[in-house]
């Protein structure tokens, strides 16, 4: 480890990250760029005014009006019809230049936006979108360009130079229009919602724009097409996706409407809101910490004993008062934070800790930290800043209560009533409060609700009659993606593992740098550096993209029907996502999200703006003043957040986080000083403690005391005790087996057009059958003929099978 390393393992400061669907709107532009991508912008400027000159007569673009600057964008979009290659290809730079916001005529970086939004608002307008679709279409189905790509030994960025102008516009087109400001003009706001709602229709070639994008996701992992530049497609599919049907607010805003139609409850709390109010905890302690608190509580020993002593000889009773008082608060201090220490004297106790076969050995990454100094302890003005009572209201589902009241009856009564939750008869008072508690926090998710209907529709298919499924944007979009759904899940998952920094470079994984790499590589130190950061900095953002966009997809799936997301879930289990993330953990989590892969002088709008100042290789190594990479923040919460939902209510899965050893992993994600991360980190860790044995939790009582204080309870799980252990045995592929039964019959019962096959009167009646009217194509008469001869006539006929017994 480098010392910087071991600093940020020892300090880990507070971090101040709003999470939030995407950063800042210049953020989010700047990384659609790669560093390797600077030259072009000159390029884009040059052609543009190139053009525009012969049309403006010296006029600038931001001098003309509305109605000029509407008739040369007609005039551009009628030259991206013309059949030259490379005339279209000058155009589509010339378009990119006005979405970019005609960098050259503005000052700050203000201005640069303020006309990319307004010449983005009137492309679309004029009906670029639909234009640039038809041209990555043909692009996509270029097969001179695929096939010379899969024969190149090393792709660049000149095998993808079409693809990435037309990927960029349409990316400055969807993130500008998606992201809302208040001085939004009302046509605005209008072509706003008329845009979401065609991104999100079958209107292109009968399929929603996110299935063209995930079909070239898959082709670029199928080898296909390996130019194809994938950091802009996930970063398009990610943005569309997320336009199309709504960030996480939007989403908590469905969850309380849905609710109100199937007339539950209202939430106990908004969940967003609860999360930001949170204050992150103190790390567990490294081993130099542990070490030092031993030392401290063997001195205080020890003068406790020479006080006693020296009193039984008759000097002062209170000689050596003060260490104790002193030491008596720090024990105070440590009780009250519930992440500072892992419970010293255990560790005294037993230092052996064998911890199950799971953290048995201190962890490699952290073994150099020991020989560091411990930090000073905080002052004492901090110790008692906690919030007053839990941030979650209890939760109990209906089933917990059958299984309480399943218990209680068995044990006072002898016998039970099955799903009975109301007749409490014979039962002792203590009883009756116990299950009036537990009615008052019932908690109905929609799931369960939708759940219910589909056996109750399964089992009665005529009287039910025909479901109404209400088209929305998450069900349009699953209806497309489920032919393909697995292709789309391994596609993704092999791309997170090739950009995860974990993974080694392999022969045969498939190369993501084709849309970052020079054409000619660098040959001294400086351009080496620069293009280190630019591929670290690639990499970072595909995950980003890939961890926000399967979050999404489970999210709303699992809103829209719960089986919608199951079957995505199971994709995921299957391709071996949980593993994947866990690899993922299994670095020093500090330094990833304290890595500075940017080069703040190279991002866009700034380096159009702004003269370049000369880079060397102290300012590159220096990076930027950021206390946090907040892509690398966002990421890491986006995976915790996947796995909780793979392996929520889920004990095979469950058992595969215990098998994995997941726990030090976890554990180690802990020092990142930052509420929602840690939230979701003490959530998995919560779900296996049972499995962990006492040894572990007797070791680890303060992140126990964490997940009591942060992580919602429910009121009869005994997750921090193994009960029922032997009780549950593991069979992974029961359960899932069972799971993707159901999940299979919804899908027939919903999509499978020929479903009701078996219910419908069959036509015996030969004149009947012979009199339907068949319709047939336009152009059928005119190949029948030729029909009859194939089809019927060159057919040999068996007539003597028709004789024998069957």
């Amino acid at each position: 480890m480098q010392p910087e390393d071991m600093e940020s393992s020892m300090e880990s400061p507070n971090l101040e990250f709003e999470y939030g669907d995407s950063d800042t709107l210049t953020a989010e532009l700047s990384e659609l760029y790669s560093y390797t991508e600077e030259p072009e912008f000159a390029l884009n400027r040059d052609y543009f005014e190139e053009d525009f000159r012969s049309h403006a007569r010296g006029r600038r673009w931001t001098e003309l009006t509305v109605d000029e600057q509407k008739a040369y964008v007609m005039r551009l979009l009628d030259a991206l019809e013309v059949t030259d290659r490379d005339k279209r290809l000058k155009v589509a730079r010339a378009i990119l230049y006005l979405a970019q916001g005609v960098f050259d005529e503005c000052d700050t970086e203000v201005d640069v936006l303020h006309w990319s939004r307004h010449n983005i608002f009137l492309l679309y307008d004029m009906g670029i979108f639909t234009a640039l679709l038809e041209l990555l279409s043909m692009e996509m189905d270029n097969s001179q360009a695929c096939s010379s790509a899969v024969r190149k030994p090393a792709i660049s960025l000149a095998d993808s130079t079409e693809l990435r102008v037309l990927l960029s516009i349409m990316y400055l087109i969807v993130e500008m229009i998606r992201v809302q400001t208040e001085d939004d003009r009302p046509e605005w706001r209008a072509a706003r919602e008329a845009f979401k709602t065609e991104l999100g229709s079958p209107l292109y070639n009968g399929e929603p724009f996110a299935l063209l994008l995930f079909t070239m996701v898959t082709k670029f992992c199928s080898m296909n097409a390996p130019h194809f530049p994938m950091k802009k497609v996930l970063l398009l599919l990610w943005k569309t996706v997320l336009f199309t049907l709504g960030g996480f607010e939007e989403l908590q805003q469905m969850k309380v409407r849905a609710r109100e139609r199937l007339s539950l409850p209202p939430l106990p709390e908004d969940s967003i809101k609860v999360v930001r109010a949170m204050r992150a905890a103190s790390p567990p302690a490294s081993a130099m910490e542990l070490i030092e608190q031993q030392q401290q509580q063997k001195r205080g020993r020890r003068s406790r004993r020479s006080a006693f002593v020296d009193s039984l000889e008759g000097d002062s009773p209170f000689p050596k008062k003060q260490p104790l008082v002193k030491q008596d608060s720090l024990d105070t201090y440590n009780e009250r934070d519930p992440f500072k220490n892992d419970d010293a004297r255990d560790e005294e106790e037993d230092p052996e800790d064998t911890d199950s076969g799971i953290e048995g050995e201190v962890d490699p990454l952290d073994r150099d930290v020991i020989i560091q100094p411990p930090p000073p302890l905080r002052p004492p003005t901090e110790r008692v800043n906690f919030p007053k009572g839990l941030p979650w209201a209890p939760k109990v589902r209906e089933k917990d209560i059958e299984h309480f009241l399943e218990t209680s009856r068995n044990k006072f009564i002898g016998f039970t009533l099955g799903s009975d939750t109301k007749t409490l008869v014979g039962l002792p008072r203590p009883i009756h409060e116990s299950v009036k508690t537990l009615k008052q926090h019932k908690y109905v998710s929609i799931s369960e609700i939708q759940i219910k209907r589909e056996e109750e529709l399964l089992q009665c298919p005529l009287s039910l009659g025909e479901e109404e499924v209400e088209e929305t944007p998450a069900e349009i979009l699953y209806v497309g993606m489920l032919p393909n759904l697995s292709q789309y899940v391994i596609a993704l998952l092999k791309l997170l593992l090739a950009a995860a920094p974990t993974s080694k470079a392999k022969t045969d994984s498939i190369n993501i740098l084709a849309d970052v790499l020079p054409e000619e590589m660098p040959i001294t130190v400086l351009q080496s550096m620069k293009l280190g950061i630019d591929v670290n900095r690639h990499k970072e953002i595909i995950v980003k993209a890939i961890s926000a966009l399967l979050l999404l997809l489970l999210k709303h799936f699992k809103l829209n029907h719960i089986y919608q997301f199951e079957i995505v879930s199971q994709h995921l289990v299957f391709a071996n996502c949980i593993p994947l993330i866990l690899k993922f953990f299994n670095q020093n989590i500090m330094s990833y999200i304290s890595a500075k892969n940017s080069i703040c002088v190279l991002d866009f709008p700034h380096c159009v703006v702004h003269e370049m100042p000369e880079l060397t290789a102290e300012s590159l190594e220096a990076g930027d003043n950021n206390q946090f990479c907040w892509r690398n923040l966002f990421s890491c919460i986006n995976l915790l957040r996947i796995l909780n939902k793979l392996t929520k209510w889920k004990h095979s899965r469950t058992m595969m986080l215990v098998v994995f050893k997941s726990a030090p992993i976890l554990k180690r994600a802990l020092k990142v000083k930052q509420a929602m991360m840690q939230l979701y980190v003490l959530k998995l860790l919560k779900i296996q403690t049972k499995y962990l044995g006492r040894q572990w939790r007797k070791s680890n009582m303060k992140t126990m005391s964490a997940i009591y204080q942060k992580v919602r309870h429910r009121l009869n799980d005994d997750w921090a005790y193994g009960n029922d252990i032997d009780a549950r045995p593991w069979d992974f592929q029961a359960e899932e087996c069972a799971l993707r039964e159901s999940i299979e019959k919804f899908n027939s019962r919903r999509y499978d057009k020929n479903r009701n096959g078996d219910f419908v009167p069959v036509d015996n009646c030969l004149q009947s059958v012979l009199g339907q009217r068949v319709e047939l194509p336009d152009d059928f008469h005119y190949s029948y003929e030729m029909w009859l001869e194939r089809e019927v006539f060159s057919q040999p006929i068996q007539w003597e099978g028709l004789l024998q017994n069957p």
